[in-house]
């Protein structure tokens, strides 16, 4: 990797420019440009996420103020205002989530494999509502008074990466997309309640998939079979159940046999309940797998607090999509770097760092390593005063 600019322009050196550039052509993203790259476009908002630029006039001026570094990263001047307006809110948005899956390929090569006591792989499926003024984004219906858009996630947790995202109106369902959806066979897929759909979880059990999520309250079902609790889980566990769906409640084509555990939580001092198809991991592990699913959460709360994903530069339902999906490719790039530090950077530090040193002069893996230490300059040094 060049080392010889700044840590911003070493991180975009992490991005495949000839994929990136494939993709602009096959798009025909560039489409009528005079001057101004999709690559310009792109830097112009990474910096807006990682630098937390409030509108396009502060990513017009912290560019231009770094006018003489912006070679490195392969800009010719800063972009103006209304230049970078226009390409967000017509440039297609597909562009920068198939760069987003390009990237995450990459990154998963150096994502560390958490360590369960099964070997399938483990992924949560949530979605978060990203509240909006209905009167100037009119197009992401939500409420009477309200607008939002809804962020539909699948997190990886081998390195808690989100390995597919989908952006909707923010009153879109998220079942539905949960049934579009293609899982890999073997995975363990958990949820809360509210992607709770027997037919959807009969189309898994056949293709091989398992799943963890909470009992809804009016369910109803009947009691088939009640298994033994070893001695080390009474107490936390309460019941652990094979259980037939009702008909009513399921429908007569979604009945199947499903287990059911139910989970002693000391702290809030009440039951959770859980169900799942997978009938050969102990109770113990399937509410130690639900409990995981607080991860996206945590994952969800990163990404509003430590970029920009809740306040927007442009109007246009092409703008926000370009937005959240820089800001999801800025999530990649700095989990690489996460992963290939010796130092255990929290995510919320190592961005904190990167805003504030993005144009400084240092080797990047050095720069990870070892944040604080200042490299000797022998170009500067004070002549002798004797």
């Amino acid at each position: 990797m060049v080392t010889g600019g700044s840590l911003f322009s070493q991180i975009l050196s992490l991005v495949d420019r000839e994929v990136f550039g494939r993709i602009v052509r096959e798009l025909k993203a560039e489409k009528g440009a005079k001057g101004f790259s999709c690559w310009d476009q792109l830097v112009a908002m990474l910096f807006c996420q990682l630098a937390q630029a409030k509108s396009i006039r502060e990513i017009e001026g912290g560019l231009r103020s770094c006018e003489g570094k912006l070679r490195h990263l392969g800009l010719q001047s800063a972009p103006k205002r209304s230049t970078l307006s226009y390409a967000n809110a017509h440039r297609p948005w597909q562009a920068f989530e198939q760069l987003f899956y390009s990237l995450l390929g990459q990154v998963q090569q150096f994502a560390p494999q958490k360590k369960f006591r099964f070997k399938n792989k483990l992924l949560s499926l949530d979605a978060t509502i990203v509240e909006l003024c209905a009167e100037m984004f009119d197009w992401a219906h939500f409420r009477c008074s309200k607008g939002a858009v809804k962020l539909h996630l699948l997190l990886d947790h081998d390195g808690y990466l989100p390995v597919y995202a989908c952006l909707t109106e923010g009153r879109r369902n998220e079942l539905t997309v949960a049934r579009a959806l293609s899982m890999p066979k073997g995975s363990i897929v958990v949820m809360d309640r509210g992607f709770v759909d027997y037919r959807l979880f009969k189309r898994w059990t056949a293709e091989g998939v398992f799943f963890v999520t909470r009992e809804k309250k009016n369910a109803s079902a009947f009691l088939m079979e009640e298994r033994p609790i070893p001695k080390s889980a009474q107490g936390f566990i309460l019941r652990d159940e094979l259980v037939m769906l009702e008909a009513l409640t399921a429908g007569a084509k979604a009945r199947q046999i499903i287990r059911r555990v139910v989970v002693w939580l000391e702290d809030k001092q009440q039951e959770l309940v859980l169900l799942t198809n997978h009938f050969d991991l102990s109770a113990r592990t399937i509410a130690a797998i639900y409990k995981e699913r607080w991860q996206i959460e945590l994952f969800f709360k990163a990404l509003k607090q430590n970029l920009k994903v809740k306040t927007f530069v442009g109007t246009s339902a092409n703008a926000v999509h370009i937005q959240i999906w820089t800001a999801l490719i800025s999530m990649l790039l700095v989990k690489l770097l996460q992963f290939r530090s010796s130092m255990a950077w929290a995510l919320s530090n190592l961005i904190a760092l990167l805003r504030w040193n993005l144009f400084t002069y240092r080797d990047l893996w050095q720069w990870i390593n070892q944040p604080f230490e200042t490299p000797p300059d022998p170009g500067r040094l004070l002549p002798s005063l004797f």
